[in-house]
This record gives structure tokens, sequence and C-alpha cells, in this order.
């Protein structure tokens, strides 16, 4: 006797594998058409239940809903060697509500796509604070980044934003931004997107120890960092591109961020020669921008010799951060009174 499996013909397998594939479909574009309207990172693609406010996250995901933030007509981009600079003590000395877009561990690739997505929401704004570390000195035009980072949340292409929805961290996220949308105490996270990391550092050790005295005193070698010797630095050529198509009115300053002494090269050794022509790059980039200026964070003083003012030889303390940031401002106030 045949069993009802034996008997099951070709044309059943062929209805089954269409129901199966019938019903992936269907549970994919379902659970697609949730995640846009929750818009799990509040980009701003669908605003039904924008709530106007952060979701506590890291720095790579909200700088969508900060990027986008029409209160904000300043912004500062980098990495954690920028990060110590307050927004609000750039808003209170230059009148600009500035927000921070600096997210650690990023380098020009990153920076670059935060940058657009800030300018896409904000075609006119009033200033750009761009930090320029070793991190834009690759040679390399790919511009390829270190940990990963959710470019699909920033493209303007609709399809790379759908595909970016389809992770299964991004699902767990949907759900959690649905129970935090309609939770009874909702924790919202800083707005100007200012992360104090001196705490977390202090946690660590005293800064005498050997842990921060090796980080902070071990010489750099003479020798450029490999892909970082140069000629070509195809990032400051986007960078150039990126500026140039800025309004006129806008204040850009570019900051080369402190460095301990430790960390700067021997005078012209192969590093230093690499290292000049690549700041030299990226100033001749942003001076593709009328109003623009340099803030040089590495320039020799005191402050570089001091080990109580660093973590490592590129973290440094607010002792140091706080003056940076007034001559950030003092240079967009300089920048704004120019003809």
């Amino acid at each position: 006797m045949m069993s009802a499996s034996d008997s099951a013909g070709p044309r059943d397998w062929a209805a089954f594998a269409r129901l199966f594939v019938r019903t992936v479909v269907g549970l994919i574009a379902g659970y697609l058409a949730v995640a846009v309207l929750i818009d799990p990172y509040d980009s701003g693609r669908s605003t039904v239940l924008s709530a106007g406010a952060v979701r506590p996250q890291g720095p790579r995901t909200a700088a969508a809903s900060r990027g986008r933030d029409p209160t904000f007509e300043g912004a500062v981009f980098g990495n954690s060697h920028i990060q110590l600079v307050e927004p609000a003590r750039l808003t209170a000395a230059t009148g600009i509500p500035f927000v921070q877009l600096s997210v650690p561990a990023t380098g020009p690739g990153e920076q670059l796509a935060l940058l657009a997505w800030f300018l896409r929401h904000h075609p006119a704004p009033e200033a750009i604070v761009l930090s320029v570390d070793d991190y834009w000195c690759t040679d390399d035009p790919a511009l390829p980044n270190d940990k990963p980072f959710p470019f699909w949340l920033y493209s303007h292409e609709p399809l790379d934003y759908l595909r970016g929805l389809l992770r299964f961290s991004v699902a767990q996220e949907v759900v959690g931004r649905i129970g935090w949308l309609f939770g009874p105490r909702r924790k919202r996270a800083t707005a100007d997107g200012w992360w104090d990391y001196e705490p977390d550092y202090l946690k660590l050790g005293a800064l005498d120890g050997e842990r921060f005295r090796a980080a902070r005193e071990t010489p750099v070698p003479d020798t450029p960092a490999a892909g970082k010797a140069g000629p070509d630095f195809p990032a400051a050529e986007r960078l150039g591109t990126a500026l140039a198509a800025l309004p006129a009115e806008t204040a850009v300053v570019m900051v080369f961020p402190p460095v301990y002494t430790a960390g700067l090269p021997r005078p012209d050794t192969p590093r230093d020669r690499a290292e000049t022509a690549c700041r030299q790059a990226m100033t001749t980039a942003v001076q593709r921008h009328g109003r623009s200026a340099l803030v040089d964070g590495r320039r020799e003083r005191p402050a570089l010799h001091d080990p109580a003012l660093f973590f490592d030889q590129t973290h440094y303390r607010h002792a140091l951060a706080r003056p940076l940031a007034d001559e950030i401002a003092a240079t967009i106030l300089r920048l704004r009174k120019t003809p």
C-alpha cells in the first residue's frame, strides 16, 4: 500500500514550494512595512511615530536622529579625538546651536557619510567643525573603515535602507523602539550628542600608572604606518569636493586635534614628511571653501608636553578640550565677520 507522501506528485510539491515562497515574501514584506513605520533609529523616513527625542543608543545610529534635527545649525564631525569638545560651549560662545556628531573609531569614509547626512537636512548650516586626524591620511581610495558602520542608515538610496532593515540586530531595535515609544518611562539620550569620556578613563587607573604611562610615552616609529605614506590622500579630494558645494555663508573650521609629544614624529623622518604632506593636502581641501580656517591643536606649546592632560597620545582631558573649543568658537566668530 502506498503512503500519502509516496503518492504526492510533482504538482503537489510545486504548489507547496509556491506557498512557502509566498509566505516568506509576505512575512518579509510585512516586517519591512512595520520597520519602515517604526523607523528604529528615527531617521525621518517615517515620522508617524517620531518622538522628537533620541532613544539611548550608540552614536553610530543616534546620529541619524541628531543629524536631521532642525534645532541645530552647526555640527562637529570626527571621532573620539574631537569628542570632548562640548557643543554647548560652542553654542554659548557663538550663538549657533551645535550638535556633536563625532563617532569613536571612525575615519573619513564614515565621517563624510555623516557630513552628507547633516547637509541633506541642513543645506545651509551656519557652521561646520571637522576634525582631521591620522585616519584621514590613508592612501586607499576606498576609505576603508576598521569598525562596522551603518552606511545603509545614511544612504540616499531607499533600497540600501530597506536592505539594512533586514539585519537581525535592526529587527531587535525595531522591537526595542516599540517598547520605548509606548513605555511609561521613556529614557532620553543627550540631545546635542555630547559624551564625556573622561570619567570612563579615570576609572581605569591613575594617570601616572603603568597602563596610561606606556600608552602615552612610547614614541611613534620613524616610518609611516602602512597605507599612510602618500603621496596621494584621496580623502582630501572627497572632502574638498564636499566643502566646495557648501553655501558661501557657512563657516568651516578644520581642526587638527592635539597629540601628546611622544605621539608626534621626529623632525625630518619619513613619518614626519608623510604626516606633513597629509596635513597640507587636507589644508588645501578646506581652502576650497572660501569662509574656512584651520585650528591646529598640534602646534608646539607646553600643553602637549604635560602628561597630566593626556590619557594616551591622542585622548586628552577637559583642561585641553575647553581651550580648544574656545579657539574653535573664536575662529567661527571671526569667519562670520569676514565679508
